[in-house]
């Protein structure tokens, strides 16, 4: 089944940037996808497509067969609950326990009542605490998120995306802000979660090495447009040279 299908899809913002220009590819399920591209191609943008924070002025996103753009609120935020998503800066709350911070992964599965008061069940407990396990970080639960390094950081937020149970996960340059070896040890973890649990995976990424290395298919965008897409072991010197430096 596909995941996730890009048709023309174009992006021009209020001031005129058009920061996709026509992107049509799709993603099909189970697939690891890596996005790369300079900064302001529009990789960013991209994967906000895909969860409905940005919304196409031209062209369609559907994801497992839904156009994003024919979603109301409630089916929105129905299937924004099927999509993890792993941020750069971790977007954690740095005065909030771990396991807190994972939990807040379940809040779009609540009523806004439950969402509110923060109302979680002793199986949400348990899912929370077992995300940590399957992360490496079980023993840091109950410890504040800005009392941790930045790749256990990171490590709450893979295991906050865990805890919705998603079929997709999205990540925006989830190791960019880390040290080299930490960044191949979270995108190690990473994808041995997304495979053992038959995920789907579309992720921009900083690193063309790293993106090679844990990709089976890499995605090259060029000023909003797509100038690459195949295979990550097919992607050479001269394919840099398009999507990075070419006129």
């Amino acid at each position: 089944m596909t995941a996730i299908e890009f048709d023309n899809v174009q992006v021009t913002f209020p001031d005129g940037t058009r920061a996709l220009r026509g992107v049509t590819f799709s993603v099909e399920e189970g697939e690891v996808v890596g996005v790369i591209g300079l900064s302001g191609a529009g990789k960013s943008t991209l994967l906000r497509t895909v969860n409905g924070l940005v919304k196409p002025t031209g062209g369609n996103v559907r994801v497992f067969g839904e156009d994003t753009a024919d979603c109301g609120e409630r089916d929105l935020r129905r299937l924004r609950s099927s999509i993890g998503m792993i941020f750069q800066h971790f977007n954690l709350v740095d005065r909030m326990s771990v396991l807190k911070n994972v939990l807040c992964g379940r809040l779009g599965r609540k009523s806004n009542i439950a969402a509110l008061l923060q109302m979680f069940s002793t199986f949400e407990i348990e899912m929370a605490l077992k995300a940590l396990e399957r992360v490496g970080i079980f023993d840091k639960a109950a410890s504040r998120a800005d009392q941790l390094s930045g790749g256990q950081q990171q490590r709450v937020g893979i295991a906050r995306a865990l805890v919705q149970e998603p079929r997709l996960m999205l990540a925006d340059e989830p190791v960019a802000s880390l040290d080299p070896e930490t960044s191949a040890n979270i995108l190690k973890h990473l994808l041995e979660i997304v495979r053992e649990d038959s995920l789907t995976l579309l992720m921009n990424i900083h690193s063309v090495p790293l993106a090679r290395q844990h990709c089976e298919r890499i995605v090259g965008l060029k000023d909003g447009l797509l100038v690459w897409d195949g295979p990550a072991l097919d992607f050479t010197d001269e394919t840099y040279d398009r999507v990075y430096r070419d006129a």
